[in-house]
């Protein structure tokens, strides 16, 4: 299936491409060319590497030819194609021309979902300001309580969250509550405490509410996201990029997890006793709930 080149995605590529033009090296043309003739289902699936051999480049040549163009980098051309591509076409089509892509061959399955992964965890560590990483630390570091939260494609990465602070000797609970039963979770949100969000695109009103909750009680906020931080930046503390999957070849958590073991890292760092001495307790409590050796617990 054809999808039509005439949306905001595509005219956006071709304006950069004429406008940046001239600044352009000779293999960087050869991509800029290729970019603005292949069908975007073909450049939704394909890495860095393939459209470096399909344009007779390479991947490094791809990715300053982006930059130059205006692109943090290959996923983010990718989002914007999506998002025509996505409203256009069923997900059940998206889905047989994503195994079209991929095929069968396992060293390929292999060799996508890695540079996928790759692509995006690179433009999650380009698109995270320093400043911002800092901000969100100190927030946390100072919290009585970080509350976690998460729904849906975002749930694993709040849970992840919380799981891991409370090993480190924090206190953490994981909130993925939605509509009425989200009050008695914002009841529990005290001054002092932290509030970590991940979201990735969709502005759910449950989020207005729990900012609000967060800032009326003095409580920090952190939105882990990728298109909200423009939206929601004004009202929180930091705002930490973690860009999503174009395609759905990788998991919509790998990136806000990746960002939670940053936060859960640098958190351990600060205060490294109270992190051992909890990895200790946890330690003995295992074993105590191992069975006896040479028996079984009755």
């Amino acid at each position: 299936m054809e999808i039509s080149q005439d949306d905001a995605g595509v005219a956006r590529l071709r304006t950069a491409v004429r406008d940046h033009w001239e600044t352009l090296s000779a293999s960087e043309r050869s991509v800029a060319r290729y970019l603005v003739s292949a069908p975007v289902e073909q450049l939704l699936f394909a890495s860095a590497q393939e459209l470096g051999s399909a344009s007779g480049t390479s991947n490094a040549t791809v990715v300053r030819a982006l930059q130059r163009l205006g692109y943090a980098g290959l996923p983010a051309l990718k989002r914007e194609l999506a998002t025509h591509f996505t409203a256009a076409v069923a997900p059940e089509v998206r889905l047989k021309q994503r195994i079209a892509h991929v095929g069968r061959d396992l060293e390929g399955i292999w060799n996508d979902v890695i540079d996928e992964a790759r692509e995006r965890i690179e433009q999650t560590q380009r698109l995270t300001e320093p400043e911002a990483l800092r901000a969100a630390v100190a927030v946390l570091a100072d919290a009585g309580e970080v509350h976690c939260y998460g729904v849906a494609a975002s749930e694993p990465a709040a849970r992840h969250l919380s799981l891991t602070l409370a090993r480190i000797g924090r206190r953490a609970r994981f909130v993925g509550a939605t509509g009425f039963a989200l009050a008695d979770h914002l009841l529990a949100l005290r001054q002092g405490d932290a509030v970590v969000i991940f979201q990735p695109g969709r502005e759910l009103p449950e989020l207005t509410v729990l900012i609000e909750r967060a800032q009326a009680v003095g409580a920090g906020v952190v939105l882990v996201t990728e298109e909200l931080g423009e939206r929601f930046g004004p009202r929180v503390d930091a705002v930490l990029t973690a860009p999503h999957t174009p395609t759905g070849i990788t998991s919509e958590a790998l990136t806000a997890l990746v960002v939670a073991d940053v936060l859960l890292l640098a958190l351990t760092t600060l205060d490294e006793t109270r992190a051992v001495d909890t990895s200790h307790q946890l330690t003995v409590l295992r074993e105590q709930l191992l069975p006896p050796k040479g028996g079984r617990r009755s």
